[in-house]
């Protein structure tokens, strides 16, 4: 910016006190529209990205399904030229659901011990309450 708008004009001396003011209202008025502007660009190329990497990401774990039915599909082929077919196929369906069982009560009991954090919460808001009643007496 040019230094002599924002003198008296005809007076060639330094900017006073109040044009001083204005000029750092105007400035920092810009200064913030600016910083809006950029993060409004930079939030809107991070999320194009990342709707990218969400989609590439669900498309593979798609195909990650679908590579563990052909893997619990050759599971029940191999076993059933032991055993006959029907049986095979409830061999692996049988060890599907223990595997899902163990992995449901682990979740559970990690989920548990997550909920034991609601203590530290209410500490803080306990904490929090103190303060407002200490800073009104």
């Amino acid at each position: 910016m040019d230094d002599t708008q924002w003198t008296t004009p005809g007076s060639g001396s330094r900017p006073s006190v109040g044009e001083l003011f204005s000029r750092l209202s105007a400035q920092t008025s810009d200064l913030v529209r600016g910083e809006i502007e950029l993060a409004k660009a930079e939030l809107s190329q991070k999320a194009k990205a990342s709707g990218i990497g969400i989609g590439l990401f669900a498309a593979a774990g798609l195909l990650s399904f679908f590579a563990f039915a052909v893997l619990i599909t050759t599971a029940i082929l191999g076993l059933a030229n032991a055993v006959p077919a029907w049986l095979a196929a409830l061999i692996v369906a049988f060890v599907l659901l223990i595997l899902a069982g163990i992995l449901a009560f682990v979740g559970k009991r990690s989920l548990d011990s997550a909920s034991a954090t609601v203590h530290a919460k209410d500490n803080v808001t306990k904490d929090v309450d103190v303060i407002k009643k200490g800073l009104r007496s």
